[in-house]
């Protein structure tokens, strides 16, 4: 299995690893450890580049987690690292850091609306500095965009900080609204959750990277709103 070092640290830039399997089909590579998220959640995986120490260079193009760990593929036609060949990881961290700065204003958005509305998440997906979140609400006015608008950014302007814990799943599950989903994505056989909490404001199971304040988010703009369905209303946001 790898392990996953941004699960406990999300401003890890680079790392060092060793290759433990290759496919090379698909010019894949399953490595020991890792600093690159695999995508889930909505959050897409990172990008970035693998060094051997003899300084070939591989660009990381796609990170697929199965159950034998994470699965970084490889760009360009040099010759794949093998099995036991030490690696240097680098993420493309512009792109992560913009990644980690909208997820983390969706949990502002998701916090916001489930406090002051008690609305539940029925979907979404993000890119850099702009993502998108559907709610359970039965109608969504002009009006009502302007005050979510108002106070999230109330949110990032308290400065909150942001904690990130794994505890055991009998623990989690008595945090009350822990899953903000209309369903529980976290089957049974998943032992330990991840919970990320924006202090005084939002705490729930979530497996992405996220800033440590909401300061670093900056201003959200609510740039449009779609009704998706009766109860089922989409709201679209985005950051400079």
């Amino acid at each position: 299995m790898t392990e996953l070092l941004y699960a406990t640290d999300s401003y890890l830039k680079s790392f060092e690893c060793r290759v433990q399997s290759v496919d090379e089909t698909s010019r894949a590579v399953l490595l020991d450890r890792t600093a690159f998220y695999p995508g889930g959640g909505g959050q897409p995986c990172d990008m970035g580049l693998l060094k051997a120490v003899n300084g070939q260079v591989w660009p990381v193009t796609r990170v697929k987690k199965t159950p034998d760990g994470i699965w970084h593929t490889l760009g360009g036609e040099a010759g794949l690292p093998q099995p036991g060949d030490a690696l240097h990881g680098e993420l493309d961290w512009e792109r992560r850091y913009a990644l980690m700065r909208t997820h983390t204003a969706l949990h502002i958005l998701c916090g916001v609306v489930f406090r002051d509305y008690g609305a539940l998440v029925t979907g979404g997906e993000m890119e850099p500095l702009k993502g998108r979140m559907d709610f359970e609400f039965e109608t969504l006015t002009h009006e009502r965009i302007t005050e979510i608008e108002e106070a999230v950014n109330r949110e990032v302007q308290a400065a909150r900080p942001i904690r990130v814990q794994i505890l055991p799943r009998e623990t989690a599950f008595q945090i009350p609204d822990l899953i903000r989903t209309k369903i529980n994505l976290l089957p049974p056989e998943i032992r330990e959750i991840r919970t990320v909490e924006i202090v005084g404001l939002d705490l729930q199971a979530d497996g992405g990277t996220h800033v440590a304040n909401t300061a670093e988010v900056g201003r959200i703009r609510v740039v449009d709103y779609k009704s998706k369905g009766k109860i089922n209303k989409r709201i679209y946001i985005e950051m400079g």
